[in-house]
């Protein structure tokens, strides 16, 4: 590969094309289950530089591993001698305009930065899960990434009006459209919206924009079970015309797992509760941010008035509501610890979605599976109650049997109750022995002609989800 990196360094520069011990960062993922030797990593600073090392590496037939912030759980930038295309330069947001509610952004920008400059207008790209200060756009597409609020503006293939893709070869594929309507023919954005970078190369995207919310209200409910959460959700989606921005279930064993981490942080309630429920609602109507009789906006008085009915027919145990901007963060501080709170120990993650009035029953049957299976295991999961993705996460005890076999078990609860092993986190590695065991064989069939008419000779994040 000497005649590839020599070429790639007359391409780019030499001081952008990395080896040796600069690669590190690039050598492993986040949770620390992956490592691997890259060929070398490569910082392009815009399209035509990742167009021209496509080129290159097509012509050589290297394989290119794209990455973003680096931030997935499924070993989805895993690259054993793989050039490693790092889209961290690629930073501009190009264009935000307001009218329209559409920023133009590439891929290199980091979630966090495009929520501060579309807020300075008014505006929000309503995208946001726990590692938002650092993954980047490309990543986020490239996974269909979901989070908190798809319950409210779905996921990330939602929120896209356009893309623009360098192709394997290099070709560039320009469907920066910014229309809402366009039925000219098969929609690529949406082939290489989830195709976790095996397809080509996102470089830019036009994303929707909304509404800076005039007001939130955001609460902390100890609940009896989880169909009287369901009830809670039910009853809000109702009341507010579907102001609910997220429903987040948190049960005890996680409350318990978190606050083991961080013993100076005081519990949200005086008693531990079994089902513990985030639930925030946004408004842009005057209206709900002008104040009631009491002084607090219209929209948290409507919250605080349900949770009272609730209370007093018994489906509410306690609740907190969030008086200022800092008890909210607080309250969300403990939702967006997940990923860290399953990862403070050996772990296996598993990502699935049932239908939303089936969590409570996917719940008790994973918890039984897995003390068939593995009797000494620990277990903790946090859900989007709203729409019925549960990170349902296993701490395997020293007889356990493979990971594998322990993820699997978990999966086949939840494909029994007409739900998916995978949700939102992507395939990469991890998922791919579920793919094929799971998945119907001719839609894995079909994905596979797919990838060999657009990249035929296997170049681009080989080895993952087919």
């Amino acid at each position: 590969m000497t005649q590839v990196l020599e070429a790639l360094r007359a391409a780019l520069g030499a001081d952008q094309v990395l080896t040796g011990a600069d690669m590190a960062a690039w050598s492993r993922d986040w949770t620390g289950q992956y490592d691997w030797t890259p060929l070398c990593v490569l910082r392009p600073r815009d399209r035509d530089e990742v167009s021209a090392v496509m080129k290159l590496a097509y012509e050589h037939g290297a394989p290119v591993v794209p990455v973003g912030g680096n931030t997935g759980i499924s070993g989805g930038t895993v690259g054993e001698g793989a050039i490693m295309l790092s889209l961290e330069r690629m930073t501009r947001i190009r264009e935000i305009r307001s009218a329209g509610r559409i920023a133009v952004v590439e891929a290199g920008v980091i979630l966090s930065q495009l929520h501060d400059a579309t807020e300075a207008q008014g505006l929000r790209f309503p995208m946001t899960f726990g590692a938002k200060g650092s993954c980047r756009i490309g990543g986020i597409l490239s996974t269909n990434a979901g989070g908190s609020n798809v319950l409210r503006y779905g996921n990330t293939r939602d929120l896209v009006l356009g893309v623009e893709i360098v192709l394997p070869d290099g070709r560039v594929v320009d469907a920066m459209s910014a229309l809402h309507k366009n039925n000219s023919g098969l929609d690529l954005r949406h082939l290489v919206i989830g195709a976790e970078g095996t397809l080509g190369v996102i470089t830019a995207a036009v994303l929707k924009l909304v509404p800076q919310p005039r007001v939130r209200a955001t609460a902390m409910v100890a609940m009896a079970d989880l169909d009287s959460a369901l009830q809670l959700l039910n009853r809000m989606q109702d009341a507010t015309g579907g102001a609910v921005e997220a429903c987040e279930y948190m049960p005890a064993r996680y409350m318990r797992a978190y606050e083991a981490l961080h013993p100076d942080i005081r519990p949200v309630f005086d008693r531990s509760h079994e089902v513990n429920i985030l639930i925030e609602l946004a408004s842009t109507a005057p209206r709900d941010a002008a104040p009631g009789p009491d002084g607090q906006p219209l929209l948290a008085g409507l919250l605080q008035d349900a949770l009272g009915e609730m209370l007093a027919e018994g489906l509410v145990q306690d609740a907190v509501i969030a008086q200022s901007d800092a008890q909210r963060a607080q309250i969300w501080a403990r939702r967006e610890a997940a990923a860290e709170v399953a990862t403070s120990r050996p772990v296996v993650m598993t990502d699935v979605a049932v239908p939303v009035d089936q969590v409570a029953r996917f719940v008790a049957q994973a918890d039984a599976r897995l003390a068939t299976l593995d009797p000494q295991a620990g277990s903790t999961l946090v859900a989007h109650l709203g729409d019925g993705n549960v990170h349902y996460s296993i701490w395997p005890g020293p007889d356990a049997p493979p990971p594998d076999d322990i993820m699997f078990a978990i999966e086949e609860e939840a494909l029994a109750l007409g739900g998916t092993f995978s949700a939102e986190h992507g395939i990469g590695v991890s998922k791919r022995p579920a793919m094929l065991r799971f998945k119907d064989p001719q839609a894995v069939q079909m994905m596979r002609q797919i990838k060999q008419a657009i990249d035929p000779k296997g170049i681009l994040n080989p080895g993952k989800s087919f």
